[in-house]
C-alpha cells in the first residue's frame, strides 16, 4: 500500500501575476516536501503535467530515476498518483513528487492558447465554431436536459451548493452566498450555461508527495499519512462530439469502477466526495456515473441540499472550481482538499471523514482519474 505524506498548495492562489507557472510548481513542491518531513534529496521520482517533469526536477536540483509526464487534462494529477503508487509498489521509486502550477488567469510567461490544427479537434470541431470548454460542454448538457428532465433551476443549484461551502473557506476566490435566482440572472455564456455555472479562471499550484505505507509510518512529520486505497483511470475520446452518449461519461464509469474494486468498497462507504466541477453539470454526471444516485436523479439530489453543509454526502467542500479556484487543470486541488479532510485540517471540515473519493476529468470528458483515499482506520494501518 502507498500513502500521500505531503500535500501543499502555493501560498497564494487566485490572481498572482508576479509568479510564473514554473515558480508555482517549485514553490508548492518545496512546501509539500517539507510538509512530509522529507528533504528534496529524498525524492527519486517526479511527475508533472503542463510542464516537463525533467525541467521541474532540474529546477529543484533533483536527478530522478522515475519520471511521469502523463498529460491528459485536468485529471492528470490523479493519474500521476495512480502511476506513482504502481511505481512504488514495483520498486521503481521510493518517493514520488507530483507538482502543478498554472498561470491560468494572468498568463505570466504562458504560451498562447491555440488548438493544434492537425489534431482531431483542430480538424473536426474547431472549424465549426467550438472555441474551448464553454462552447463544447453545453452540447451534452442540452441532451441531458432533454432526455432526463434536468431543469435550469437544478443546474443552477450546483454553484449555489458549492458557494455554501466556500463561504467558510478563507482562501476561496468567491465566498458570498448566492441563490438560484442569482445564477439564472448572471449573463449567458453559451446556452444553457450562465456565468456562475462556469468555472473560475485563476492562478495557483499544488504538489503531493507519495511513498510506501511502511516509509510513511516512519516519517517524523506530525501529520497523518493519507492512504491510497484504490485508483482508476480511463479515456474515451479526444472530441466531445464523439462521446458514446452525451448524457454520461464512459471514462467516469470505467475509472471509478476500477477504483472502487481496488479499494473493496462502494459508494455507500464514502464519507466525503470531490468531483471535478469545471462547469455545473460535471458533479451531476459524476454522482450518477459513480453510482451515488440513479440516472436522472442528481439534479434534484443537489437541489435538495444533500451535498451542501449538513447534507448526507458532503461534496466539493472547498467550493470547487466554481468558487475556490480553477487554474485550467483543477485536479490537483481535488486531491488537496481530500487530503485536508482526511487529516482533519480543512477550512470547512466535515466530521468523521475516513474515506474520501476524488473524481477528475480531462478535457470534455476525454479522460478520467479516480482516487479512493482513506485514513489509517480505513486502511487498517
Amino acid at each position: 500500500m502507498t500513502a500521500i505524506v505531503g500535500a501543499a498548495e502555493t501560498e497564494r492562489i487566485g490572481i498572482v501575476p508576479d509568479i510564473s507557472a514554473l515558480e508555482m510548481h517549485a514553490e508548492s513542491a518545496r512546501l509539500a516536501v517539507a510538509d512530509a518531513g522529507l528533504k528534496m534529496s529524498d525524492v527519486d521520482g517526479v511527475a508533472a503535467a503542463g510542464l516537463s517533469p525533467i525541467a521541474m526536477a532540474h529546477y529543484l536540483g533533483i536527478a530522478p530515476t522515475y519520471v511521469d509526464a502523463t498529460a491528459v487534462g485536468g485529471c492528470s494529477f490523479l493519474v500521476h498518483v495512480r502511476h506513482a503508487a504502481a511505481a512504488i509498489t514495483a520498486g521503481l521509486a521510493e518517493v514520488v513528487l507530483i507538482t502543478h502550477g498554472e498561470s491560468g488567469r494572468s498568463r505570466t510567461g504562458a504560451p498562447p492558447r491555440a488548438p493544434d490544427p492537425a489534431s482531431p479537434q483542430g480538424q473536426f470541431e474547431a472549424p465549426y465554431g467550438t472555441l474551448g470548454p464553454p462552447t463544447m460542454f453545453p452540447m451534452g448538457v442540452l441532451r441531458y436536459m432533454k432526455e432526463l428532465g434536468l431543469t435550469h433551476e437544478q443546474l443552477a443549484s450546483v454553484p449555489v451548493a458549492q458557494r455554501r461551502w466556500s463561504a467558510n473557506v478563507p482562501r476561496a476566490m468567491f465566498r458570498d452566498l448566492i441563490t438560484v435566482d442569482d445564477v439564472l440572472a448572471s449573463r449567458m455564456i453559451a446556452y444553457p450555461m450562465h456565468l456562475l455555472e462556469c468555472c473560475l479562471v485563476t492562478d495557483g499550484g499544488g504538489a503531493l508527495v507519495v511513498t510506501s505505507a511502511e516509509r510513511a509510518k516512519a516519517l517524523p512529520g506530525p501529520k497523518p499519512p493519507v492512504y491510497v486505497l484504490g485508483t482508476g483511470e480511463a479515456a474515451e475520446t479526444p472530441m466531445v462530439s464523439m462521446m458514446e452518449d452525451f448524457t454520461t461519461s464512459k471514462a467516469f464509469r470505467l475509472s471509478s469502477a476500477r477504483a472502487f474494486a481496488e479499494a473493496g468498497i462502494g459508494p455507500a462507504d464514502v464519507d466525503h466526495l470531490m468531483i471535478y466541477d469545471a462547469f455545473a453539470h460535471l458533479p451531476i454526471y459524476g454522482l450518477e456515473d459513480l453510482g451515488f444516485v440513479g440516472r436522472g436523479e442528481a439534479g434534484a439530489f443537489i437541489a435538495e441540499g444533500n451535498t451542501s453543509p449538513g447534507g448526507r454526502l458532503p461534496m466539493n467542500t472547498n467550493g470547487g472550481g466554481l468558487s475556490y479556484t480553477h487554474t485550467g487543470m483543477y485536479g490537483m486541488f481535488l486531491v488537496q482538499e481530500a487530503v485536508r479532510q482526511l487529516r482533519g485540517e480543512a477550512a470547512a471540515q466535515v466530521p468523521d471523514v475516513n474515506v474520501s473519493l476524488a473524481q477528475g476529468v480531462g478535457g470534455m470528458f476525454m479522460a478520467a482519474g479516480t482516487l479512493v483515499l482513506g485514513s489509517a482506520a480505513a486502511a487498517g494501518a
